[in-house]
């Protein structure tokens, strides 16, 4: 079977959808459904992913997004096992939740933003769930529409920016343009070329001569180039130097307290964030356990909300290692 082509690069522009396995639900009621949105907030933060909307329906969901550092498979991977494992946890149940791999369309630029943006937000009309797309409460909808129910985690200023005023008046003119937006669809996907992408033919021609290996599906350039400049022990000595600590103490396996515990924690939370390792892989780093690596990203988030000198050292350090 044909493997969809993953193309990677920063700043690359996505319409992800994935469906229930066999067609099921993906959400048995509204805890699911809060319980996904906290999910991928988490991976926004995690993978610095730009979430720009998403609607969640039964079976399925959409998003669109923008990778800052080239990292899709990795963040939908981590997305996928997190949210089934919390859901399988909650239901008492186990295998798999979703269909297969998820499908990914790479989007040329922010001009085609705003119409995909509408096609996913009119999903409960289509799907005949509700009458007025104010009342369904599982999208981003109300955020552009209204200015409502605006998570931390979700950008809105690119696709509002195309509208012209401000405030009140861009979300006035969004709500028109989704309205009216049914008889534009189908020049939308007049621009879907090869079933993963939309975009120009040139875009298609410059993506084709970038990012995919004269041998198919022999390797994603991204992740080479990924793995080259964030090697974990390179990460760790400079960060240990920043925080002027030593990083023989630190790694050594033991209980630590106090100013290196507080260290430790924040070395584990920076690694953590690359997102380039499992919890167990960095527990292997720090002789520690993959619970207590859980447990230290969740003391170090914790300390740096109120340690403002430490929290100045940790945004300098995800400054400079951010991929």
């Amino acid at each position: 079977m044909a493997r969809s082509w993953r193309i990677e690069y920063e700043g690359a522009f996505y319409h992800l959808l994935s469906r229930g396995n066999e067609k099921r639900d993906i959400f048995i009621d509204d805890d699911d459904r809060r319980m996904f949105l906290d999910t991928l907030g988490e991976m926004a933060d995690r993978f610095a992913i730009d979430m720009f909307a998403y609607v969640l329906m039964n079976n399925h969901y959409h998003l669109l997004i923008r990778t800052q550092h080239g990292n899709l498979a990795k963040a939908m991977h981590w997305f996928g096992v997190t949210y089934t494992t919390r859901f399988n946890y909650r239901h008492s149940r186990s295998g798999h939740l979703f269909q297969g791999r998820y499908k990914s369309i790479l989007v040329q630029n922010d001009a085609y933003m705003l119409q995909l943006s509408c096609y996913i937000h009119r999903n409960p009309l289509r799907g005949e769930i509700v009458k007025r797309l104010a009342d369904y409460p599982w999208s981003s909808y109300r955020a552009y529409a209204y200015g409502r129910n605006v998570p931390a985690w979700l950008s809105t200023e690119l696709i509002l920016a195309q509208f012209a005023g401000e405030g009140k008046e861009q979300h006035r003119l969004y709500r028109e343009k989704v309205q009216r937006y049914s008889k534009e669809e189908k020049q939308l996907w007049e621009d879907f070329r090869h079933g993963c992408f939309l975009g120009s033919k040139k875009f298609v021609a410059q993506i084709h001569k970038s990012h995919l290996p004269e041998k198919p599906h022999d390797e994603i350039p991204g992740q080479k180039q990924l793995a080259d400049r964030m090697d974990p022990p390179i990460i760790l000595r400079k960060a240990a130097k920043m925080l002027n600590c030593d990083l023989k103490r630190i790694l050594k396996p033991g209980r630590l307290s106090g100013l290196e515990k507080d260290q430790r924690d924040a070395l584990i939370y920076l690694i953590w964030k690359t997102g380039r390792l499992t919890n167990a892989r960095i527990g292997a780093l720090f002789g520690l356990t993959y619970s207590s690596v859980s447990h230290s990203v969740k003391a170090a988030k914790a300390k740096l909300k109120k340690d403002t000198k430490l929290r100045a050292k940790f945004d300098a350090m995800n400054s400079q290692f951010k991929i």
